[in-house]
C-alpha cells in the first residue's frame, strides 16, 4: 500500500490514542510516518516490486533483506516520537477526531470485509502475477464493504466524501509524475556517476545516494525507488555489488527525503492529522533521520557481507 494512504487510513485511530495519551499532533504523526516507512521497505508494494524487477531478484528476498533496517527505523521512530511528545505542539482536540454514532456501527466482520478484499486483489500481483490496478481494487473494496454493512444506499455519498479527501493529492501526483518522467529522460544519472568518480567514492555509495536524490527530486518513495533502480541497476551490478544489497540500499535510501512539500505525501499526511503546514515542515528533519537510520543499516549489512 502507498505510504500516504496507510497514514490516512490509520490517522483517526492514531489521533484517538494520542489524545488519550496526551501526545501532541506532531508526535503522533511522526510515529505513524515512521512506522509506515519501516513497513514500506518490507511489504510487497509498488516500489518493492519495481526494485526487485529492476535488479531481477525475488520479491520475497528483497522484502526479507530489509527486515533489520525496518526494525532500526521503528526503534528510531519510537525514540524521536517520544522526544517530540515532550515538546510543545498542537494538542489533539475533539474536533480532530471523527465522531461516530455508536448505535449504527456495523459488525467487525462486515467492516473489515472491504479492506480484506482490497488486500487480496492487490496481493494477486506478487503471488499470482495477476496485476489489479488500485483504481479498480479500491472501489471494489468500498462497494463490497457498503454491501456488507447494509449502506449501499449511501454509496454515492461515501464515494463523494472519499474523493474530496484525495482530490488535492491526485492533482499533486500529476506534477510528481511529470517530474519523474523528466528525470528519467535526462542525463542526471550520468552526472551522479561522474560526481562520485570525481570524489573517488566507492561504487556502492551510488545505491543509497541514487535512492535519496531520486526520491527527493520526485518527493515520492515509489517514483524515487523506481527511477533509481531502473536507471542505476546495471551500473551497480556491473560494479560487482550484489543485486539484493544494491536494491535494498536504493529502497531504504528512497525513504530519507521523500516527504518534501512538492509531493503529495507531505500534504496528504499533514491533512490526515489536521496539522498546519508550518508544523508539518518541522517534521521533515525527523523523517529524514528515520530514513537515514534504515539506510545506514542497509549499508552496514552490505559492508559486513550479510
Amino acid at each position: 500500500m502507498y505510504l500516504d494512504i496507510a497514514v490516512i487510513t490509520v490517522a483517526p485511530i492514531g489521533l484517538a490514542i494520542g489524545k488519550k495519551a496526551k501526545y501532541n499532533k506532531a508526535a503522533v504523526l511522526l510515529a505513524m510516518i515512521g512506522g509506515g516507512k519501516a513497513g514500506n521497505i518490507i511489504s510487497p508494494n509498488p516500489n518493492t516490486i519495481a526494485v526487485s524487477e529492476a535488479f531481477k531478484v525475488d520479491l520475497t528476498s528483497m522484502m526479507m533483506k530489509n527486515i533489520i533496517p525496518a526494525i532500526v527505523a521503528v526503534i528510531v521512530t519510537v525514540i524521536l516520537a517520544y522526544l517530540l511528545s515532550k515538546r510543545k505542539g498542537s494538542e489533539i482536540t475533539a474536533a480532530d477526531l471523527e465522531q461516530q454514532n455508536e448505535k449504527k456501527l456495523p459488525s467487525f466482520i462486515a467492516a473489515i470485509s472491504g479492506p480484506v478484499i482490497v488486500v487480496i486483489l492487490l496481493a494477486l500481483r506478487p503471488i499470482c502475477n495477476i496485476a489489479v490496478d488500485p483504481l479498480i481494487a479500491l472501489p471494489i473494496g468500498g462497494l463490497v464493504c457498503a454491501l456488507a454493512t447494509g449502506q449501499i444506499v449511501n454509496f454515492r455519498e461515501y464515494a463523494e466524501f472519499g474523493l474530496s479527501k484525495v482530490i488535492g493529492v491526485s492533482v499533486l501526483l500529476i506534477g510528481t509524475g511529470t517530474i519523474a518522467g523528466i528525470i528519467k529522460a535526462s542525463s542526471m544519472q550520468i552526472d551522479v556517476i561522474n560526481l562520485l568518480e570525481a570524489f573517488n567514492m566507492p561504487a556502492f555509495v551510488l545505491a543509497p545516494i541514487a535512492g535519496i536524490l531520486m526520491a527527493g527530486a520526485t518527493a515520492s518513495t515509489t517514483a524515487g525507488s523506481t527511477i533509481a533502480s531502473q536507471t542505476f541497476s546495471a551500473t551497480l551490478v556491473n560494479a560487482g555489488i550484489p543485486a539484493l544489497s544494491a536494491g535494498a540500499m536504493i529502497h531504504t535510501g528512497s525513504t530519507v527525503i521523500d516527504s518534501l512539500p512538492h509531493g503529495s505525501f507531505f500534504h496528504a499526511t499533514g491533512g490526515a492529522a489536521n496539522i498546519s503546514i508550518k508544523e508539518r515542515l518541522k517534521l521533515i528533519p525527523y523523517e529524514a533521520c528515520i530514513g537515514l537510520s534504515s539506510t545506514a543499516a542497509a549499508v552496514i549489512l552490505y559492508l559486513v557481507g550479510l
